[in-house]
């Protein structure tokens, strides 16, 4: 039963459940980031995310039209996440002899999605016009997905790009259709997911310490450096994002009274921007595994590369977000990337653990001043 047009609610814990999932998916990725730290690598990963970002979202979108407490509701929620579990553990051979299971399970996934959301809405109403025709397009994305599944190589990459195609024509003409939008929901909701990826930094700049432990050896002093660094790393991200923007996001959208702007404005805040920023925070947590795992080395280029794009995915993510919500430019959070990538040029020589200690500080300066700044 769909809730009332009007009615916010908070997220049900069958949705957070369903956002778990993801942490090993998200693994899953850093992993391949790590072990092929080139162009091709990254490319083939920034597919990946992509692809199963897709589905996220549009569970993401069917929550926010029905409430997750209803019994049938939470059902189809479940199966979602159990089918999540082998799309996540086939990421690593997608490529390979894994791209069937990966691509069926995402398709499962998002018919689960389809469905719920249909159920839900009266075949009368504009809302569910505007499903249908989101269906519509999507539906030809999966049918290139579940082919790009049945080929190798190049072909395969190549259909799979006409599947990420075809999800960036559905946003762009979902901005026709009327939708249902619970602002409050869809805030929590991709914070949540923003918190997801965040954890993932966690998770990787761990291992250090559970392979220096395991060997017996202790916990060397840069070793130790470089977690603490990484840790604050995270929390200056999760700062930048919680503090200010991600409240004036969502009072930016609950100010908009015309429905189909506020349905405009999620698409291009939450589920396009956002994807920016949780891509992002994905390659920095690899690029900061392999200092924890080498604190006393300098960073090789590639993953200093892949440091700066992670941050500069973070930052972009947000300054689109503020743009698009405020019309204002965050000129600090561009700034800090320039600093950022001139630490790594001119440091490079530096060991991984101290370059990181000097990134933190540059963060945190920054911060600071933008909250001078909009303070006075």
């Amino acid at each position: 039963m769909l809730p009332d047009r009007t009615e916010d609610f908070t997220a049900d814990p069958v949705e957070l459940f369903f956002d778990l999932a993801y942490v090993f998916a998200y693994s899953q990725i850093v992993a391949l980031l790590i072990k092929d730290p080139t162009w091709e690598g990254v490319g083939k990963a920034a597919l990946l995310f992509g692809l199963i970002w897709l589905p996220w979202s549009q569970v993401t979108w069917t929550a926010n039209a029905v409430s997750g407490n209803g019994r049938r509701v939470r059902a189809l929620f479940l199966v979602a996440t159990a089918t999540s579990v082998p799309m996540a553990a086939s990421v690593p051979s997608a490529y390979d002899n894994g791209g069937v299971l990966f691509a069926v399970s995402l398709v499962i996934i998002m018919l689960i999605g389809f469905s719920t959301m249909t159920l839900a809405l009266d075949r009368g109403d504009d809302e569910y016009r505007s499903a249908l025709s989101w269906i519509g397009v999507n539906s030809i994305g999966m049918v290139l997905l579940l082919a790009g599944a049945m080929s190798e190589g190049d072909v395969r990459i190549a259909l799979w790009v006409g599947t990420a195609a075809f999800v960036v024509i559905a946003m762009g003409l979902a901005g026709r259709g009327d939708w249902v939008i619970r602002s409050g929901h869809m805030a929590e909701r991709h914070g949540l997911i923003v918190i997801i990826a965040l954890g993932e930094i966690i998770v990787a700049v761990g291992l250090p310490v559970l392979d220096a432990l395991e060997g017996g050896a202790g916990l060397p002093g840069k070793t130790l450096v470089s977690l603490m660094a990484s840790g604050t790393l995270a929390c200056l991200l999760w700062w930048s994002y919680f503090d200010r923007v991600g409240p004036a996001l969502e009072h930016r959208a609950e100010a908009l009274t015309v429905v189909r702007d506020r349905g405009r404005y999620v698409r291009d805040v939450y589920t396009g921007a956002h994807a920016a920023i949780v891509g992002g925070v994905i390659v920095s947590a690899a690029a900061l595994e392999e200092i924890a795992l080498h604190p006393g080395d300098e960073i090789p280029d590639n993953f200093s590369l892949m440091l700066v794009t992670g941050l500069g995915m973070f930052t972009a993510g947000i300054v689109i977000a503020v743009w698009r919500a405020y019309r204002v430019i965050a000129w600090e959070r561009i700034a800090v990337v320039a600093v950022v990538a001139a630490v790594l040029i001119a440091g490079a020589s530096l060991e991984g653990a101290t370059t990181l200690v000097i990134i933190d500080l540059a963060v945190l300066v920054t911060l600071m001043l933008e909250h001078v700044r909009i303070e006075r």
